[in-house]
């Protein structure tokens, strides 16, 4: 089973979405803006993703140029700030098992599958 972190309004989240729905398998949607991680989630999403806390946050949005940029935060910091600021999630995010890919471009969603 797999589950896609969308949101509605990206685009790259809904090409992510297509190319679930076109590759058969099974999947969950969570709409994480609406239905949002906790920090034990986002940890094993970050763990299971291979990167860094900072490699996941969209440094573009004006939450976090505005009060996060120049602040120097630890890991468990800019987890709490995500959880706190879902916005800041990069997305789409796919999630296996045991491994999750970021869907940026969306065909990295055709390596997990």
């Amino acid at each position: 089973m797999y589950t896609i972190y969308h949101n509605a309004r990206c685009s790259k989240s809904r090409q992510g979405l297509e190319i679930l729905k076109n590759s058969g398998v099974d999947y969950n949607v969570r709409e994480y803006l609406k239905e949002p991680l906790d920090e034990g989630e986002l940890s094993g999403l970050i763990n299971k993703l291979k990167i860094a806390p900072i490699e996941l946050v969209r440094k573009n949005e004006k939450i976090w140029k505005d009060d996060y940029k120049e602040k120097d935060l630890s890991d468990k910091e800019l987890i709490r700030v995500m959880v706190n600021n879902p916005k800041l999630i990069e997305r789409p995010i796919v999630e296996a098992d045991k491994e999750a890919v970021i869907g940026r471009p969306p065909s990295q969603i055709e390596k997990l599958l």
